[in-house]
């Protein structure tokens, strides 16, 4: 594989460095360094940067766009290990009995009444990029998150309580700024 093929490959294994080139926010050098010791690339720090900078010019510009969703929270939520054993909740607080409609399931796992955390839902035009968006900038303002998905209109994202009202500020500004992948 050649040095620009591996030097791509590197970009894609680290999906930041590519936002980064995207935006023309990146120092070639430094970037060449980092991947050169990080991603184990095998070649001159300036050939490496030289093949960011072609990679760079194959990329599309990074844009955002808004997208319509009505965002609340719900206080009083718990993540349930087994929906089926409703003496079973992870993360805290007393689960009760397993609701009949949970507001996420993934596999045995529930978000469910009865906790200590709290729900943010954003419903209306929300996919995958708006939750990938949101847990990025939620990681950022150091707020855990427990539980979170997408499906269908909706996106939730499970957070301690007290983090919930700042929960709610990150999901509606990533509605606002929601990166756009062109293919």
């Amino acid at each position: 594989m050649s040095l620009a093929a591996e030097t791509r490959e590197a970009v894609r294994a680290h999906p930041f460095v590519r936002d980064a080139l995207r935006a023309g926010l990146v120092n070639h050098s430094a970037a060449a360094t980092w991947l050169a010791e990080q991603a184990d690339l095998d070649g001159d720090p300036d050939a490496i940067a030289a093949a960011l900078r072609r990679f760079r010019e194959d990329l599309p510009a990074y844009e955002t766009e808004a997208r319509t969703a009505s965002v609340t929270m719900r206080s009083g939520v718990g993540v349930v290990d087994d929906a089926g054993d409703s003496d079973s909740a992870a993360g805290g607080g007393d689960s009760g009995a397993v609701a009949a409609d949970p507001l996420l399931r993934v596999g045995d796992a529930a978000v469910v009444d009865g906790g200590d955390r709290t729900a943010i839902l954003a419903t209306g035009d929300v996919d995958t990029a708006v939750l990938a968006d949101a847990l990025g900038r939620l990681a950022a303002a150091d707020v855990d998150v427990a539980a979170a998905g997408v499906a269908g209109d909706a996106l939730v994202c499970v957070v301690p309580r007290r983090d919930g009202a700042s929960a709610v500020r990150v999901v509606e500004a990533a509605l606002e700024a929601v990166p756009v992948e062109e293919n």
